[in-house]
């Protein structure tokens, strides 16, 4: 994981801001890895929250000139900091899931020294075929091979 992801994530949890990790990086954790352009951060949309993602990006040195607290809580936003390789996603929704149910079901794994709450599999399955994108496709295969292990 890039110095910018571990520091966006570090942002994160200094503001003590409620966010999953989705895409290619939480399908790594369980051991599928592809390439990928960008990390992916899923943050719970409340008024609450989007104020510690907005402290957090602050923080991180984000470009916020164009986006407000609000748009942390309004539903399919995507704010996009830097380019691929090294882009970060910051979502305020993804396909097939909602995040009360994922956050319930949440698990954890180490990445770059940091505990990082990512999506179960069976929910990275669900929004994966929501998308239905032919990569996440794909990954929706590899998930199904190995949903209990």
């Amino acid at each position: 994981m890039n110095q910018d992801f571990s520091e966006m994530l570090s942002e994160l949890f200094a503001a003590d801001a409620e966010f999953l990790l989705v895409g290619a990086y939480a399908l790594s954790a369980y051991g599928f890895s592809r390439a990928t352009g960008d990390l992916d951060i899923w943050v719970r949309p409340t008024p609450e929250n989007a104020v510690k993602v907005w402290q957090a990006l602050k923080a991180f040195q984000a470009p916020v000139r164009n986006v407000t607290v609000e748009d942390f809580h309004t539903p399919d936003v995507v704010f996009q900091i830097g380019v691929e390789p090294g882009r970060i996603d910051i979502l305020t929704s993804i396909s097939g899931v909602e995040f009360d149910d994922a956050w319930n079901e949440r698990k954890y794994r180490t990445l770059s020294g940091l505990n990082v709450p990512l999506l179960s599999k069976p929910h990275l399955l669900a929004n994966k075929l929501a998308s239905g994108r032919p990569k996440d496709i794909g990954d929706a295969g590899w998930l199904k091979k190995n949903l209990n292990d």
